[in-house]
C-alpha cells in the first residue's frame, strides 16, 4: 500500500506537531483516542463489508465481527439490522484479480445481495437514502511480504493476530487481530459519512491530527496527509513527493491527484485546479456519496456482469476524473500503458462524470480528508513493520503510549500468571501462564503458556504453549503448539510458524527477522521443505473457522497435558 513507503519519509517528524496547530493537535488526538477507546459505545459504521479471498474467509469473518468488535448492542433502542456484518468473496475471472476499483464496486454489489438474502434489507436504497453509513475493508491479497505469518492463518491475512488481547464476549481474553483494530479504528469516520461508502485497507492504524468529523463536500473524497507549507518545488524535493500519488487541494477545496511526477510536471499537470493550496500523499483509502457508487456500477455493468478486468481507483477512475485528456495519457505513458487505451478510457470516464455532474451539482466531484501531517501511524503490512510496531508496546514515548491505550494496555503485565518468572520491567507480557525462567528486555508476548520460557530482548511470542519455550533476541515465534519434552527453540532472529490443517496436522515454516516473503516467496529456506507459494497454493480454500477451532483445541489439550 502507499502508505507503507510513507511511513519511513514521515518517520522523523510523525511525533512534533506543527508549531501553530499543537494544542488543537493535542485536543483532536485526545478526541480521537476516546472514541477509538470507548468500548461501551464504539464508534462504528452501520455497515461493515469485509472482501475476503474465499468463502471460507467471508464465513470466519461474518461470524467472528458479529460477535466481536461489530457485536449488537442489548440495548433494545439499538436500530434493527445494525450494525450489520457482510463478508463477501472476491470471485473474479483472473487469478490477478479485480483491482481495487472495480474490486470495490463489485464487493458492494455482493455485499447488497447478501444484505437482502439474509436480513432482508435493501443496502443501497439505504444508503441512498443516507440512512446508514458504511465501510468496505479490502482484505484479499497473498500478504507475501508478511510471510510466513499469513501461511500460518492458513492465508487469512487479516486474520494475523497482534501480540496484545482483548476481551470477546464470553469473557475470554484472546490476540486481537489485524483486521479488527482496523474495524475500530476507522470508526472514527463514521458519524461524518451516512449515505457514503468508506473503502479502506485491512493492514494499518492510524491517530489523526486534523479533524476526524466533516461535512463531505464532495461525491468523492480521498484521504491524504496534507502538508502545511504551500507546494514548492523545494518542499516537492524535501517531502520526496516524486515517490507518491499526491493529492493536490486548489484553495476552494476541489482536488486533483497525480502520481510519482516532479514538481514542475505536477503543477502543469495540475493547472486546471487553478490556485493550489495544499499537497500531500495519498493514503488510497477515499469515501464515496451513494450517488456516485451507483454511477460507476452503471458504468462498469458490463465488466462487473462478467467478472473481467482490472481497474484500480487511482490511475482508472480519480485520475481520468481529474486530470485533463494530455496529461493523463502523458502520466498513464509512463506505466507503459498504449495512448490509444487511455485517450478512449479518459473519453469513457469524461462522458460518464459530466452526465453525473449535470444531474448531482449539490456536491464537488473530488476532494480530499487531511488526516495530518504528523498523524500516528501503525502499519503491519510488512514482516519488517509488524515487528517494529509490536515492539513498541513495550517501548516509551507518546507514540507508544498511544499504541498502548489505542489496545487498551493499562498495564505491561495483564491478565498473566508468570509469578515465578523474572521479566523485566520493559517486556510486555499478556494473558500468559508460566511457572519458571525470564522474559528479557522489550520482550512481547500474548496467550502464551508453558511450564519455563527463556524469551530473548525484543522477542516476539504470540499464541504459543509448550513445556518449554526458548526465544532467542528478536525471534518471532507464532501460533506454535508442542507437547514434546524439548519444547520449542528459536535462535535469535528466527521466525517460526505453524501451519495447521483441518485435520489437526501441522507443520512447521521458517523464515528469518530480515528476510523480506515477497522477494523469497518462490524460495526454499533453509530449514522448510517447501517455498512461502507452495504453502499458499496448499492452504487456497482452506476452512479457517474449522482450522482455528482445531488449533484451539490442540493449545487447550497441550497447556492441560503440562498442568498449566
Amino acid at each position: 500500500t502507499a502508505i507503507t513507503s510513507i511511513i519511513a519519509t514521515m518517520s522523523s517528524t510523525s511525533k512534533r506537531p506543527h508549531p501553530a496547530s499543537s494544542q488543537t493537535t493535542a485536543a483532536i488526538i485526545e478526541s480521537a483516542m476516546a472514541a477509538m477507546t470507548n468500548t461501551a459505545s464504539p464508534a462504528l459504521f452501520d455497515v461493515t463489508i469485509i472482501c475476503t479471498t474465499d468463502d471460507y474467509q467471508a464465513a470466519y469473518w461474518m461470524g467472528r465481527l458479529s460477535k466481536g468488535i461489530c457485536k449488537r448492542s442489548d440495548d433494545a433502542s439499538s436500530a434493527g439490522a445494525y450494525p450489520m456484518v457482510l463478508a463477501v468473496s472476491e470471485d473474479w475471472s483472473s487469478a490477478s484479480g479485480a483491482g481495487n476499483g472495480l474490486g470495490t464496486l463489485y464487493a458492494f454489489q455482493k455485499a447488497c445481495r447478501v444484505a437482502k438474502e439474509k436480513y432482508g434489507v435493501d443496502l443501497a436504497a439505504e444508503l441512498k437514502d443516507g440512512k446508514v453509513s458504511a465501510a468496505l475493508y479490502h482484505t484479499a491479497g497473498k500478504g507475501t511480504r508478511l510471510a510466513p505469518l499469513p501461511a500460518s492463518e492458513n492465508n487469512n491475512k487479516p486474520g494475523v493476530k497482534l501480540p496484545v488481547c482483548h476481551t470477546l464476549t464470553d469473557g475470554t481474553s484472546e490476540p486481537i487481530t489485524v483486521l479488527e483494530a482496523v474495524v475500530r479504528q476507522t470508526g472514527l469516520y463514521a458519524a461524518s459519512r451516512s449515505g457514503r461508502l468508506s473503502v479502506f485497507w485491512g493492514d494499518q492504524i492510524f491517530v489523526p491530527t486534523a479533524p476526524f468529523s466533516y461535512v463531505p463536500t464532495h461525491h468523492v473524497d480521498i484521504m491524504c496527509t496534507l502538508e502545511e507549507e504551500p507546494p514548492t518545488e523545494k518542499v516537492w524535493k524535501d517531502k520526496g513527493l516524486e515517490k507518491y500519488g499526491v493529492i493536490a487541494v486548489s484553495s476552494n477545496g476541489d482536488a486533483a491527484q497525480v502520481e510519482k511526477v516532479d514538481h514542475a510536471t505536477a503543477m502543469r499537470m495540475l493547472k486546471n485546479l487553478g490556485d493550489i493550496g495544499r499537497v500531500g500523499p495519498s493514503l488510497g483509502s477515499f469515501s464515496v456519496s451513494a450517488k456516485i457508487l451507483e454511477a460507476l456500477c452503471e458504468e462498469f455493468k458490463g465488466e462487473l456482469k462478467a467478472k473481467d478486468g482490472k481497474l484500480d481507483t487511482d490511475p482508472h477512475f480519480w485520475m481520468p476524473l481529474t486530470l485533463p485528456q494530455d496529461e493523463y495519457i502523458s502520466l498513464m505513458s509512463q506505466k507503459g500503458v498504449e495512448d490509444d487505451e487511455s485517450r478512449s478510457h479518459h473519453m469513457r470516464m469524461t462522458k460518464m462524470k459530466d452526465a453525473f455532474l449535470a444531474a448531482n451539482s449539490e456536491l464537488g466531484l473530488f476532494g480530499a480528508v487531511d488526516v495530518g501531517s504528523n498523524a500516528c501511524w501503525w502499519d503491519y503490512g510488512l514482516l519488517k513493520l509488524y515487528i517494529t510496531n509490536n515492539l513498541k508496546l513495550s517501548e516509551d514515548g507518546q507514540d507508544a503510549d498511544l499504541l498502548r491505550r489505542f489496545f487498551g494496555v493499562t498495564s505491561r503485565n495483564m491478565n498473566s500468571e508468570v509469578s515465578g518468572v523474572t521479566v523485566d520491567e520493559s517486556a510486555c507480557v499478556f494473558s500468559c501462564k508460566a511457572k519458571s525462567g525470564s522474559v528479557g528486555a522489550h520482550a512481547v508476548m500474548a496467550s502464551v503458556e508453558a511450564e519455563e520460557i527463556q524469551i530473548g530482548e525484543n522477542a516476539i511470542v504470540v499464541n504459543c504453549v509448550a513445556k518449554k519455550i526458548v526465544a532467542g533476541k528478536g525471534a518471532v515465534l507464532y501460533n506454535l503448539v508442542s507437547e514434546s519434552e524439548e519444547g520449542i527453540t528459536a535462535e535469535a532472529g528466527d521466525v517460526i510458524v505453524s501451519v495447521t490443517d483441518t485435520e489437526g496436522s501441522s507443520m512447521l515454516l521458517k523464515s528469518k527477522i530480515d528476510i523480506c516473503g515477497g522477494k523469497a516467496w518462490k524460495q526454499v529456506l533453509d530449514g522448510n521443505s517447501v517455498s512461502f507459494e507452495e504453502v499458499n497454493k496448499q492452504n487456497r480454500n482452506a476452512d479457517v473457522s474449522a482450522i482455528e477451532k482445531k488449533r484451539k483445541e490442540l493449545f487447550k489439550k497441550a497447556s492441560s497435558s503440562f498442568g498449566l
